[in-house]
């Protein structure tokens, strides 16, 4: 009896022993699969990140190869107008005279201008991020149309199209400013040495292609941005150690949405909240998806040019910085 007791004691012990190896088993594939899930998955979006990236800077070289070629295209076809067709084209230019005259009352010289503009109550600066793009050359043409200068705050782009319109943006005697290399929230703001690397590139590639040492900056996203974990003053810090001064905004043109406003409410936005402010720093978006933007600006410019004592200004070591975040 007695050793019958003991085989059945030792029966349970084994299956006792069994059950708590499976247990410990399924415990540990329930934690390490999801772990080497994770893993993968990780790998997977860092792998289609990159793919993106790549994809977009593919897309935007060619739709900056399509503009140029489209800008050839008409240059052939304006060579090969008959004289007929040049007649035409006077007779409209004729037609408009009584237009531009009036965009011409506007206009104040840059006599008037450097006269006039300490004594202005109201300056009005126009910024644009992100660029250049393939709209640039159409925002630099509008501002010397209005003989007014701005300031861009420019990335770490590369092509041939790009380097043009810095090089432009610098002869129109435009400020150039900073607005990072990269443009990657993530790897821009996680950690200060980063942030650091980031900002020497870009200063570098600049001061290659065109000459300047920039001395302006705006933190993508702005100084008051929720994406960093780190003290946006910290950055703040960084930038004063190196003679840089940043920029944000007090007037937003409502550009920055990922779609397009309408050109009226574009316009409403970047006029409202002028006459209150000494300084207006508006900020508007230099990229191939802004089309509004650039059909909005001549509105805005005119709509500014006819306030009393204002003026437009390009930011200068004299301007006044607006910014979120102070120490």
């Amino acid at each position: 009896m007695a050793q019958n007791e003991n085989r059945t004691d030792e029966a349970r012990r084994r299956r006792v022993q069994r059950l708590k190896k499976y247990i410990i088993l399924t415990l540990m594939l329930a934690v390490v699969i999801p772990i080497v899930l994770c893993i993968v998955l990780l790998v997977r979006v860092q792998s289609l990140n990159k793919t993106i990236d790549t994809l977009s800077s593919q897309v935007e070289t060619l739709t900056w190869t399509v503009v140029e070629q489209r800008q050839k295209l008409e240059e052939l076809i304006t060579d090969l107008q008959v004289s007929g067709e040049g007649n035409a084209v006077t007779n409209e230019a004729s037609g408009g005279g009584q237009a531009q005259s009036e965009i011409d009352e506007l206009i104040l010289s840059e006599e008037e201008q450097g006269a006039g503009k300490e004594q202005a109550v109201h300056k009005v600066y126009l910024t644009f991020d992100d660029g250049p793009s393939i709209y640039t050359e159409d925002i630099l043409e509008i501002l010397d149309r209005y003989n007014v200068k701005a300031t861009f705050f420019v990335v770490g782009k590369e092509s041939d199209a790009a380097r043009e319109a810095l090089t432009m943006i610098v002869d129109g005697g435009h400020t150039l400013g900073m607005h990072s290399y990269s443009h990657k929230y993530a790897d821009l703001y996680q950690s200060v040495e980063d942030f650091a690397d980031d900002f020497v590139k870009l200063r570098s590639y600049l001061y290659d292609v065109t000459g300047v040492e920039c001395r302006f900056y705006r933190f993508p996203g702005g100084s008051s941005n929720t994406v960093s974990d780190i003290d946006m003053q910290e950055f703040a810090d960084f930038l004063e150690s190196q003679g840089v001064q940043f920029f944000d905004w007090n007037i937003s043109s409502g550009d920055g949405t990922g779609r397009q406003l309408p050109v009226e409410t574009l316009v409403e936005n970047s006029l409202a909240g002028i006459r209150e402010n000494g300084t207006s720093v508006i900020l508007f978006h230099d990229s191939a998806d802004k089309r509004t933007t650039v059909e909005a600006l001549p509105v805005i410019i005119e709509g500014i040019l006819a306030m009393d004592d204002t003026v437009i200004l390009p930011i200068t070591d004299e301007t006044v910085p607006v910014q979120h975040i102070h120490r």
